[in-house]
């Protein structure tokens, strides 16, 4: 159920989401009011899970991961056995940012960052090595045009 949240509520988010490490003070400035109501607002989104974590966003070529990979996955595996290996598979693996269960011919699909093609392959073994796959396609992202992980409030 979603937690109702008023125009307050939603600034001070959207200042979270453009730099979580402003200060209170700055914050408040910012949705024109005082540094104690947005705490509490602040704390009251944590308590009801709106805010999950705060988390810094790194700079994937700066840090030497140049290659994005989208990974397109068919199975013909559906039990629950197969899809829990699946899981713990891709949770394991750090490369992977994402994956999405989904509807339609594809089955998943993975965001990959790596450092190069030949870590992607050692990625690739390794996963099929684990769990059985029908079909795997991976498309290189030759350029990132639009990234976000703010939410439009």
């Amino acid at each position: 159920m979603p937690v109702r949240l008023d125009d307050l509520d939603r600034k001070i988010l959207s200042e979270l989401q453009r730099d979580a490490g402003q200060s209170l003070d700055e914050i408040a400035k910012k949705v024109s009011s005082s540094k104690t109501p947005v705490w509490n607002r602040v704390k009251k989104m944590r308590e009801a899970g709106v805010i999950r974590q705060q988390t810094v966003l790194l700079d994937a070529e700066a840090l030497g991961f140049e290659a994005c990979f989208f990974v397109l996955i068919r199975t013909s595996e559906h039990e629950a056995e197969w899809q829990a290996r699946f899981l713990k598979a891709l949770q394991d693996r750090p490369e992977v940012q994402e994956a999405h269960r989904l509807a339609g011919d594809i089955d998943y699909i993975l965001k990959v960052r790596v450092k190069n093609a030949r870590a992607y392959d050692s990625f690739y073994q390794a996963l099929i090595s684990e769990v059985k796959v029908h079909n795997v396609t991976a498309l290189l992202s030759m350029e990132e045009i639009k990234a976000s992980v703010a939410l439009p409030l």
